[in-house]
């Protein structure tokens, strides 16, 4: 199967989309109300190196609030599985599941099928993160076609809080 999504352009509008939390509220994925806004698509409850991952952003999550940052973390699970890693890993920021295939398109995500009934039952999107700036428009947009390879959280907000402070643009954004 080819992935015909198109990335998002750095320094252009983030491709909004609604999403269901796991409390039941709907949240606009991008709508960032005038903050700076940090989404984490995970490819989900089968992921184990997503559940590290997202430790990790529950253990920083207060740093990316002091650094301007709104969190979410978005997948393909249902609800039942995103509640389950919730109550299990104590995440704390919002968690949006039912992701769509559309959504994961508009957001160039590597989409993947299951290798097994065991993994999951659905497509998933592979690990993206994206830095939204106040303004919706894309920082960062890292996409990977695995899990494997994810930018690091530290690493990310040190350069984030950089970028803020002396008012650096996107990079990327020469033809």
């Amino acid at each position: 199967m080819t992935n015909t999504s198109s990335k998002p352009a750095a320094g252009a509008p983030f491709p909004t989309f609604d999403i269901t939390l796991s409390d039941g509220q709907k949240q606009l994925v991008g709508e960032v109300n005038g903050r700076w806004q940090l989404v984490v698509v995970y490819r989900g409850k089968h992921c184990g190196r997503c559940k590290k991952y997202l430790g990790i952003l529950e253990n920083m999550q207060s740093e990316w609030h002091d650094a301007g940052f709104d969190v979410i973390a978005v997948s393909a699970d249902t609800l039942e599985k995103a509640q389950a890693d919730i109550k299990e890993f104590g995440w704390t920021f919002p968690v949006g599941y039912d992701l769509s295939i559309e959504a994961m398109r508009s957001l160039g995500a590597y989409i993947s099928d299951p290798l097994t009934p065991d993994e999951t039952d659905r497509p998933f999107a592979e690990p993206a993160v994206f830095c939204l700036r106040p303004d919706g428009t894309v920082q960062i947009a890292a996409i990977s076609n695995g899990p494997s390879a994810r930018p690091d959280l530290a690493e990310l907000l040190d350069g984030m809080k950089f970028t803020i402070e002396h008012g650096k643009p996107a990079r990327g954004t020469a033809v």
